[in-house]
């Protein structure tokens, strides 16, 4: 392959024939082993550069220190609104103890430190996939140096992708290698490693749900400081008209009102510190010395049991947390580092240390500690911006949903829905109509069915501590792997912040029955729809693969004399990487005719978030030439851009130009190869040299390559010009005879249900309807 490249390189810049032969003889490079290589290494061969996604650690100060502040209002919606609902949650049954005040700030004090800026800010920030975050993110790191995916899709050419490559250690370790040896053999470690991704996915969209009602009734529930006429029921009913609008406005796209997001975020830090400060100075100086980890001890001993199950709501002070890692792709990771230092963490410990300044001289005000400590004068902008920060806080997590979402779509985790682009400025924002009004429906049903953000804190803790250990356990494996962490650094994150993490699950675990079985049952709902889509793609997968159509056939099919050639370029699409899918004989047997450029594309995702364009296509011949018949494997990563502002029918047809110009290059330079080996072979037998005998049939053959070439070219002008028609494989999937129940409720049920309810092939890829053609095929599986 090196030498393949090699070659390429020379003939761009216009190195002489002589030259590149006088090469291939100091290799002694023979034609053989030249044609092992296929067309389709030459293509990726010839990419120009690592263009695509330039490492953002070059951004110069001015930049990062704008991202900084821009990612405020994106990233710490949610972990900034917790001070709302995080006492109140904690002392579900009232303040027993006065020191109990301290034991509580103290455990908020080293759990904010430990988890959002140790572990996530300095730690799991590194483990980002050239930029992109989130669960997704580190199973993509871990697919990318382990085989461990399910499909067998992968390729040699996409290591050649330039944000594919891993910047790897040089001192490999005993350990990694055999982990990784595991990992790869293990078919039961393969499908649990997807398991988790999908439950840590499950569990951030049910974050989705539960942060919008928790934040927009905790926030509205203030009004009852300003009058005694409001009763529960007006403030679930306000929550809900709220939340209805929130959701209604998301067609709109977040980038409409994203320039008021982060001045709004910073007065709420500004204010929320402010009064954590008044608050320290007027009621209690005395609580900073919380810092001492004594306090937490002696919080134990005096409550046992009900310190343990308290957990569950001074977790809440982390919610959100998440996002520092998932929306880092949309900024830096020095940028949200400065955020997160200089402004959201200061600034919540302050509001901490003053709520419990308050609280130490108001016990009977736990149930209200956010309103009841502001002084009044700021009572009614502290509403306002209350209100403002819970809008923007669940619009946050509402749009890392659709992000996810659409992850997991493109790496066929999750049925088709339409993605919508909802901003041409700032990539990553997303739409997607059939998730959005599920969502409103289910914060809806939970806002009304619960009414309590105490109810509500109990459902959230859960969903919470589930994607902060999933993210932990991905986090190791990485360590071991791809960065040779030293043992004893690993086995420190484990003993520490594992151990923590698992302390709170166990709490929040505690209120199963109390609304912790929410998260839980969305999770499964939605593993179920994942399951049941993913098991059947990889069925559908299998069954291409093991019925594909062999070029031979092909061949055979195009030059019968029964088959018509019609004017015209054929797109076939399908999500066979290896071969020629099963439907193409399907459709030749029912249509006798075959357009006079044939394409066969295959849609691939890759485990990177982007493939730059200038490496998105992969050309292979079907021979002989003269069919006109190509394979074409397009290649995504799981956050790019499925309909781009270029038609792919113009990119595609362009790619292939420069296929076809490369492949006469390395066809031309492959014979001029073979004839210095013949030539070789006679100079060391003692024959005489014929070097200017050969020349003029070298030249001669040149221009017939070239000649040829053009005429391919004009061929494919001619085809495109004639019309372009799409050929979509629309399956109909039922299970085989024989099959057990479970098969049949999975496949003839569970899949079809969602296949019938949801987008198809054509509307997700906008293939225009008036050149599209779908031929229907049943798989029996």
């Amino acid at each position: 392959m090196s030498s393949t490249n090699h070659v390429l390189e020379d003939t761009n810049t216009g190195v002489s024939q002589e030259e590149i032969s006088q090469q291939f003889k100091a290799k002694k490079l023979s034609c053989q082993k030249l044609r092992r290589y296929d067309s389709l290494d030459i293509e990726s061969g010839t990419l120009r550069g690592h263009q695509g996604h330039h490492s953002k650690g070059t951004e110069k100060w001015s930049v990062i220190l704008q991202l900084a502040f821009q990612s405020i209002g994106i990233v710490y919606g949610d972990i900034g609104t917790s001070p709302l609902y995080v006492y109140a949650s904690t002392f579900t049954n009232g303040i027993n103890h006065n020191d109990d005040i301290l034991g509580v700030l103290s455990l908020i004090f080293y759990t904010l430190t430990l988890i959002p800026l140790i572990k996530y800010v300095f730690i799991v920030l590194r483990a980002n996939d050239n930029g992109d975050g989130g669960t997704f993110a580190l199973y993509s790191l871990i697919c990318r140096y382990a085989k461990v995916g399910l499909l067998p899709s992968q390729q040699a050419e996409d290591g050649d992708v330039s944000n594919f490559r891993l910047e790897l250690p040089n001192n490999r370790t005993r350990c990694a290698s055999r982990l990784k040896s595991k990992l790869e053999n293990s078919q039961f470690a393969k499908f649990f490693l997807l398991f988790a991704t999908m439950l840590g996915t499950s569990m951030v969209i049910g974050d989705g749900v539960l942060t919008p009602c928790i934040s927009v009734l905790s926030a509205v529930g203030g009004i009852k400081q300003a009058t005694s006429s409001i009763t529960e029921g007006r403030i679930v009913w306000i929550s809900v008209a709220i939340l209805v609008f929130l959701f209604m406005i998301q067609r709109f796209g977040t980038d409409k009102v994203g320039y008021s997001f982060a001045p709004i975020i910073c007065i709420w830090f500004l204010l929320i510190s402010g009064i954590g400060i008044y608050n320290l100075l007027k009621y209690d100086l005395s609580v900073v010395k919380a810092i001492n980890p004594k306090y937490i001890i002696d919080y134990f001993r005096r409550n046992k049991k009900e310190a343990w199950v308290s957990l569950g709501g001074i977790v809440l002070a982390i919610t959100g947390t998440e996002a520092l890692f998932a929306d880092v792709g949309h900024f830096t990771v020095r940028s949200i580092q400065i955020s997160m230092c200089q402004v959201t963490y200061p600034s919540l410990i302050l509001a901490y240390v003053g709520q419990a300044a308050f609280l130490r001289k108001h016990h009977h005000f736990v149930s209200d500690t956010f309103y009841r400590s502001i002084p009044d004068p700021m009572y009614w902008p502290m509403f306002v911006v209350a209100v403002l920060a819970a809008i923007i806080a669940s619009q946050a997590m509402i749009s890392g949903t659709f992000s996810i979402i659409q992850q997991s779509l493109s790496l066929g985790c999750f049925p088709r829905v339409k993605i919508v682009h909802t901003s041409a400025k700032y990539e990553g924002q997303v739409y997607i109509p059939e998730v959005n009004y599920l969502l409103m429906l289910a914060c809806v049903g939970v806002t009304i069915g619960f009414r309590t953000t105490e109810k509500i804190g109990n459902a959230y803790g859960i969903a919470v501590v589930f994607v902060m250990t999933l993210t932990s356990s991905f986090l190791v494996l990485v360590m071991i792997m791809i960065w040779k962490t030293n043992v004893l650094l690993i086995i420190s994150y484990v003993l520490v912040i594992g151990s923590v993490e698992l302390l709170y699950l166990s709490s929040v675990l505690y209120k199963f029955d109390q609304g912790g079985y929410l998260p839980l049952a969305f999770a499964m709902v939605l593993m179920a729809i994942m399951y049941t889509w993913n098991d059947v793609y990889r069925r559908k997968y299998y069954y291409e693969l093991d019925n594909k159509i062999s070029p031979e056939k092909v061949k055979e099919i195009a030059v019968d004399t029964n088959f018509c050639r019609i004017p015209g370029l054929a797109v076939f699409y399908s999500e066979l990487v290896h071969g020629i899918p099963p439907i193409f004989k399907h459709y030749v047997a029912n249509v006798p005719a075959l357009h006079s450029v044939l394409v066969f594309v295959s849609i691939k995702s890759l485990p990177i978030g982007k493939v730059p364009v200038e490496e998105r296509f992969l050309f292979r011949r079907v021979q002989p030439n003269e069919l006109n018949v190509f394979r074409c494997v397009v290649r995504y990563g799981y956050t790019d851009v499925r309909n781009e502002e270029e038609p792919f029918e113009r990119m595609l047809v362009e790619r292939l130009k420069e296929f076809i110009r490369d492949d006469a290059t390395f066809t031309a330079i492959t014979q001029n190869n073979a004839e210095f080996a013949e030539r070789d072979g006679e100079l060391d037998d003692g024959s005489v040299n014929s070097d200017n005998v050969n020349e003029e049939a070298k030249r001669v053959e040149v221009e017939k390559q070239l000649e040829a070439m053009e005429r391919e070219i004009e061929v494919l002008d001619k085809a495109w010009r004639a019309g372009v028609v799409h050929l979509v494989g629309e399956n109909d999937v039922v299970s085989s005879k024989g099959a057990g129940v479970g098969k049949r409720i999975l496949i003839d049920y569970g899949y079809n249900f969602l296949k019938r309810n949801l987008r198809q092939t054509d509307k997700v890829f906008d293939i225009p309807h008036k050149r599209m053609l779908k031929v229907g095929m049943t798989y029996e599986l």
